[in-house]
């Protein structure tokens, strides 16, 4: 897609450090990582959020990022690792986007800079929960 950053760095015009790839997916180097060894992992097709994904590209995208965790571990000694999405908000480019950030103990991060909330009561969290449960594509 013309002016999209991803597309660009998928077709080979913007350069990058390109880690991996498959048919579906490219994974490459952030350029602002949290930590060295911080990956994006997108699919080649234009898709903004992952409910644009279509559903025969969750394994490729999802199997490819289960794989490039294991890859932090294993090539650069991390402990474990964070694997991230944002979907509209926060989302600093419109084109969808997985994190895969190499994690050691004491590393400093700290839920990802999340603020924590707490439900008043067991009935506000059963009322999420039915909320969402509604929602589901499907649900009867």
């Amino acid at each position: 897609m013309a002016g999209c950053l991803f597309c660009s760095i998928i077709s080979g015009e913007v350069p990058s450090f390109t880690v991996a790839s498959t048919e579906e997916c490219v994974a490459f180097l952030d350029t602002r990582p949290v930590f060295k060894g911080h990956v994006l992992v997108v699919p080649r097709e234009h898709v903004v959020t992952l409910a644009d994904l279509a559903a025969p590209l969750l394994e490729p995208l999802f199997g490819f990022a289960q794989r490039l965790s294991v890859a932090a571990e294993k090539g650069l000694g991390a402990g474990g690792s964070f694997v991230a999405m944002n979907n509209k908000v926060s989302q600093s480019v419109a084109h969808l986007h997985v994190h895969v950030v190499p994690r050691t103990k004491g590393d400093g991060l700290r839920g990802f800079f999340w603020p924590r909330t707490k439900y008043e009561s067991d009935a506000e969290a059963e009322s999420y929960a039915s909320r969402l449960a509604d929602a589901l594509p499907g649900h009867a």
